[in-house]
């Protein structure tokens, strides 16, 4: 079950009524805007995070491709 936060957003009359008058879906578009934002800032921890694990990893030794390739063509 997931449960829903309330989150209320004051923006200028102006504002509202030209969104409204559009036929735009306030409610459905800052849902999705937060949405989208929340999600984008987890990539971008997941991707720091990646870069970490990936920053230890050591560099294969020069010549170490083109030798697996030869090693692999040789055994079919």
């Amino acid at each position: 079950m997931t449960y829903m936060s309330v989150v209320s957003v004051r923006v200028d009359e102006k504002v509202k009524k030209v969104l409204e008058e559009a036929g735009v879906n306030i409610s459905r578009e800052v849902k999705r805007f937060l949405e989208d934002l929340a999600w984008n800032i987890e990539v971008k921890k997941r991707v720091k995070r990646l870069n970490v694990i990936l920053n230890d990893v050591l560099s294969a030794e020069e010549g170490f491709s083109s030798s697996s390739v030869r090693e692999d063509r040789e055994s079919n």
